[in-house]
């Protein structure tokens, strides 16, 4: 089944469920909501390993749960009102994919569960009160990737010229971005390297972006840890191609499409951790009782054809860390 078949069948929404052996009624199904801002295509890998746990944890969409989906398609804007919608249908439980969806969902509902998967600290930016008693009606899981700007910056410069700047990508909605350009920017310093960024909004400003960082004679590309960045990769990557520039990502898809290198969390696992946590809540857990599940599993990617193609050299040492190398 392809990629596009199998997610559309995800999204669908079985409204019916069979009669009750007891009663002889029709026994309500309950309806998990999911609130994504990227779009049906970027996300279906990960959303796709979240089902499969909802699935072990005995939650069949169709048969014992319904599940109904809501991508906002890179419009941050829409996610408050698509998180009302979803309140408005009484879902019985809301998973929120991503920082800007798990901040609209917890607005719009203080009583329905909600599970997110976020590459921040909850803490640190709100979301619950600590991670082994979150509290409230919000729990799920972390990567932070957020707290590898610096490794990732680090790898990056070691492959460039010392002398030459770097140019920066950071989304200027994004709830990270003060952070994430805080952390570059120190270690940056710490490295005694040039850093230059550009905010962008939309996949409109991107052009304009790179070719001002390209202006300022940047020799290599770092992309912040955004999700809407997902939502972009085959421009970043084209215009990353045009201009010969090296990149780095904190997602691995990134790198099997054409980027350079990555260095984040294995998602997939995350994912799974919060579909885990989604039929834990369907089963009666209360989400204040089940603490914030930390990744610990992370992925160094490296693509030697980009490496070649941009007459790089990637040091042995280097190579011995990489988790996955693209030839």
């Amino acid at each position: 089944m392809r990629r596009r078949e199998f997610i559309t069948l995800l999204v669908s929404v079985a409204a019916v469920a069979g009669p009750s052996p007891v009663s002889g009624q029709q026994a309500p199904m309950p309806l998990v909501g999911v609130l994504s801002s990227q779009s049906q295509d970027s996300e279906a890998a990960v959303l796709a390993a979240w089902h499969q746990a909802l699935n072990e944890a005995g939650y069949v969409g169709g048969r014992n749960v319904a599940i109904e989906y809501r991508f906002a398609d890179g419009h941050a804007e829409r996610l408050p009102i698509l998180a009302t919608d979803l309140v408005r249908r009484q879902v019985t439980v809301l998973m929120a994919n991503t920082t800007p969806p798990a901040f609209a969902a917890k607005a719009a509902t203080a009583t329905i569960p909600i599970v997110f998967v976020t590459g921040v600290d909850p803490v640190e930016v709100g979301l619950v009160a600590s991670f082994n008693r979150p509290g409230a009606n919000v729990t799920g899981v972390t990567f932070l990737s957020n707290k590898l700007v610096a490794k990732r910056l680090e790898l990056l410069a070691a492959l460039v010229s010392g002398a030459a700047p770097i140019g920066m990508l950071a989304h200027t909605r994004n709830p990270n971005t003060v952070s994430d350009v805080r952390d570059a920017l120190a270690t940056a310093a710490a490295l005694g390297r040039t850093l230059h960024v550009e905010r962008v909004a939309s996949a409109s400003d991107l052009d304009n972006a790179v070719a001002a960082l390209v202006r300022q004679g940047i020799v290599a590309l770092f992309v912040a840890p955004q999700a809407d960045f997902r939502l972009w990769r085959q421009q970043i990557l084209a215009l990353a191609e045009r201009h010969a520039l090296p990149t780095s990502f904190s997602n691995s898809d990134f790198v099997a499409a054409g980027g350079l290198m990555s260095y984040g969390p294995h998602q997939i696992d995350s994912y799974r951790e919060a579909g885990i946590y989604t039929g834990r809540i369907l089963k009666g857990e209360k989400p204040a009782e089940l603490p914030v599940q930390v990744s610990t599993r992370f992925d160094f990617a490296i693509n030697l054809k980009t490496a070649k193609a941009l007459g790089l050299t990637i040091p042995p040492t280097m190579l011995a860390l990489a988790t996955e190398v693209i030839e």
